[in-house]
């Protein structure tokens, strides 16, 4: 008896039809349309009382690039680079400090962060500027010695009250990142005959600035707006100029507003250059490095025009 295996076996007779596909109905959200719809409302009733109020709108383009505000700007943002390497470079040496094993070197770390952290910025900016009121002379023998209200202006002021103050954010950032190193990777370095120095900069401080980078970007970003601080001890900033091409011109609030487009032209641009910087040292921890914002927008057109294609195909 021969058996023929190419032709198919037949299903019973009386076999049910097989099941219909199931048809996945996405589930609405009605809440969100209603979220959106509020927000719009909020947001376009703040725009219509700005737009009725009695702002003079033409003084902002007016005096964007004036003389008196472009110079407030470059000292704001002179204020905040000097400040932040203050804050790194110190913050840097407080964290070694905070590391080691010498009783008096970790309690000394601990205590400037303690004090500083637990005092308000502008606080300790009145503190230096009105030192002068205890200390009449500052004599550092044999290199300097000079009048306390002579020594300490208002930039030095300024530098000092923000640049000490962020030093001990700094100190708990960077211990963090060097805490978030496996302590194998010191053990191997020191195996293999390194020095602790030599360790910190070829090992572990390399692989610390994954961890360290994203919050010092925003660090930077907040020390640029901390800066407008330094108006209370007559550092001529972005903010003192506004005021006073305010006060002269009389566009107090349209002066106001300009600071604040300045001040957010700034972080916009220090958000890039963060996000970057991250993207750079991302490298060798992530598979795929994050897109950059170009790569994203060439994405999003090649996306569109493929589907456009599709459909007239």
């Amino acid at each position: 008896m021969s058996v023929d295996v190419d032709k198919p076996a037949q299903p019973p007779a009386d076999a049910p039809p097989p099941p219909e596909s199931i048809k996945a109905i996405p589930v609405r959200h009605y809440g969100r349309w209603v979220a959106a719809l509020v927000v719009i409302g909020l947001v376009a009733l703040l725009f219509r009382a700005f737009a009725s109020g009695n702002v003079n709108w033409g003084a902002i383009p007016q005096y964007m690039f004036n003389g008196d505000i472009l110079k407030g700007l470059r000292n704001t943002l002179l204020i905040t680079v000097l400040s932040m390497i203050i804050g790194i470079v110190l913050g840097v040496i407080l964290a070694v400090m905070r590391q080691s094993k010498n009783p008096v070197t970790s309690t000394v770390a601990w205590f400037y962060v303690w004090f500083f952290r637990g005092t308000p910025v502008y606080v300790q900016l009145f503190l230096w500027f009105n030192l002068g009121l205890v200390f009449q002379y500052i004599d550092i023998m044999p290199i300097y010695k000079d009048e306390w209200s002579d020594f300490m202006t208002p930039f030095l002021c300024a530098l000092l009250g923000l640049g000490l103050n962020e030093a001990a954010y700094m100190a708990e950032i960077c211990r963090a990142g060097l805490n978030a190193v496996d302590e194998g990777q010191t053990e191997a370095a020191h195996a293999l005959g390194m020095s602790h120095g030599k360790t910190l900069r070829r090992i572990i401080v390399p692989q610390a600035m994954r961890v360290i980078v994203p919050p010092t970007g925003n660090e930077v970003i907040n020390m640029l707006k901390t800066s407008s601080l330094v108006i209370a001890v007559q550092y001529y900033d972005l903010l003192q100029a506004a005021q006073n091409v305010g006060r002269d011109s009389g566009v107090v609030v349209e002066m106001l507003i300009l600071a604040a487009t300045w001040y957010l032209i700034a972080t916009t641009v220090l958000s890039i250059g963060q996000y970057y910087l991250e993207r750079y040292y991302a490298r060798g921890s992530s598979r795929q490095l994050p897109p950059t914002p170009l790569q994203r927008a060439k994405a999003r057109l090649s996306g569109g025009f493929n589907r456009s294609a599709g459909g007239v195909g």
